[in-house]
């Protein structure tokens, strides 16, 4: 699949990127991009809900009244969960709420969302992009050249590029991630994929290699 890598003002450089057939063509499996979200919404949950039962709650441990002759129900102690201030019954405990996935499966579901893009054409390659000084505006200015500053934009990097992420990260509609670090929910949830020229290079020398 050729893309055409598009300079920062928004024109063709001349230049195009191969990126595989098999992972940017390749039919796309719902039920594994389910899971993998489902896998990392799940992830994202803290899990430390919390409430007392009748032995963590204040109060006097002794018996209300006696058991048999009073004409009204048994009770224990004050801490009973029928009374105001009680213990709480079968209430929520802290714990985790990780799903297990195989590497095959969650690898699957990447490409899968890559595939998706790919359909949608929503996948913009441009030129390596370098800022002398973090400036918001600066990079606001590239998107808008390409055409995708009022989108949800996954912008794509191989390597950490300081100036690039300091103009970057105040923006909510735009993602900035490294290519190592590219999962399935980032994918679906942006709009547009846009790569730097450098980190589209990095799927073809992964495919030959």
């Amino acid at each position: 699949m050729q893309v055409e890598v598009l300079n920062t003002k928004g024109k063709k450089t001349g230049r195009t990127v191969e990126l595989p057939e098999d992972i940017f063509g390749a039919e796309p499996n719902n039920h594994v991009i389910y899971l993998a979200v489902k896998q990392y919404l799940a992830a994202q949950r803290q899990g430390t809900h919390k409430v007392k039962t009748r032995a963590e709650v204040k109060g006097a441990s002794r018996k209300l009244h006696r058991q048999k002759g009073t004409g009204g129900s048994r009770k224990g102690n004050i801490r009973n969960p029928l009374y105001k201030g009680g213990g709480t019954i079968f209430g929520p405990k802290p714990h985790a709420y990780d799903i297990k996935l195989n590497r095959k499966v969650k690898d699957l579901a990447k490409v899968s969302a890559l595939s998706y893009k790919a359909k949608e054409n929503a996948i913009v390659v441009v030129e390596d992009v370098k800022l002398d000084t973090p400036k918001t505006k600066s990079f606001m200015d590239i998107l808008g050249s390409l055409k995708v500053a009022d989108k949800k934009v996954m912008f794509v990097q191989p390597e950490y590029n300081d100036n690039v992420e300091l103009s970057l990260r105040n923006v909510p509609s735009v993602l900035g991630v490294l290519l190592s670090d590219i999962n399935t929910y980032d994918l679906v949830n942006s709009e547009v994929l846009v790569l730097t020229e450098s980190a589209a290079k990095v799927f073809s020398e992964e495919e030959a290699a």
